[in-house]
């Protein structure tokens, strides 16, 4: 059973790739993204870079409970690109992710067939070339409390060994904590048992 609280995602973008059939060029690119906002600077980005292409096909892919993603075929026959591009997503089971194929037309036309094994093959080289890791899904937790409590919460933070992602630490204190899922119910407990210790789940 594969555990809840992992995803798989590419650590950096990825080296470009090349993919040539019949003269049409095929430039595959992976970046990690987190949001559309960032989806949207990279295309925009590859299409200054590549203001000559004829398509800048696409799929992308964001969450890991809730997933969302969109594949665009770019002008190209209807899900000749996109699809397979996002199969690729999907084949090497990795999330917060936007691959994108920019096609150079070499004149001669390929076909479905020939365009959907092209946008396949260029996902799929530019996915072996990122370094693909894994992340833990975490829940965060806001705790608030009065600086004399300070020890104790501090306490179990360094016992659970938590992972403190901001804290501001002045009269009234404030420390956001990263848990991993599976244990985040529990954590939730510990502190919800303490004296004047509030504990709330932040809405990412």
């Amino acid at each position: 059973m594969e555990s809840l609280d992992t995803y798989k995602t590419i650590s950096s973008p990825s080296q470009v790739v090349l993919f040539k059939d019949k003269n049409s060029k095929f430039f595959g690119f992976a970046f990690p993204v987190n949001n559309v906002d960032e989806i949207k600077n990279h295309l925009n980005e590859l299409k200054k870079q590549h203001y000559n292409a004829r398509h800048w096909c696409y799929a992308y892919q964001l969450g890991t409970e809730t997933i969302r993603y969109r594949a665009n075929d770019d002008g190209e026959p209807n899900n000749s690109a996109g699809m397979p591009i996002y199969g690729q997503i999907q084949s090497f089971d990795v999330t917060n992710v936007l691959i994108v194929v920019v096609r150079y037309f070499g004149g001669v036309k390929l076909g479905v067939g020939g365009l959907i094994n092209a946008y396949r093959t260029s996902a799929q080289m530019a996915l072996e070339q990122a370094t693909i890791i894994e992340k833990t899904i975490n829940v965060n937790y806001n705790i608030t409390f009065e600086y004399k409590n300070m020890n104790k919460v501090m306490r179990i933070i360094k016992e659970k060994q938590l992972n403190i992602v901001k804290q501001t630490l002045e009269l009234d204190c404030n420390i956001i904590i990263a848990v991993k899922k599976s244990n985040s119910e529990a954590i939730f407990e510990v502190f919800n048992q303490l004296f004047e210790v509030k504990i709330k789940k932040v809405n990412d």
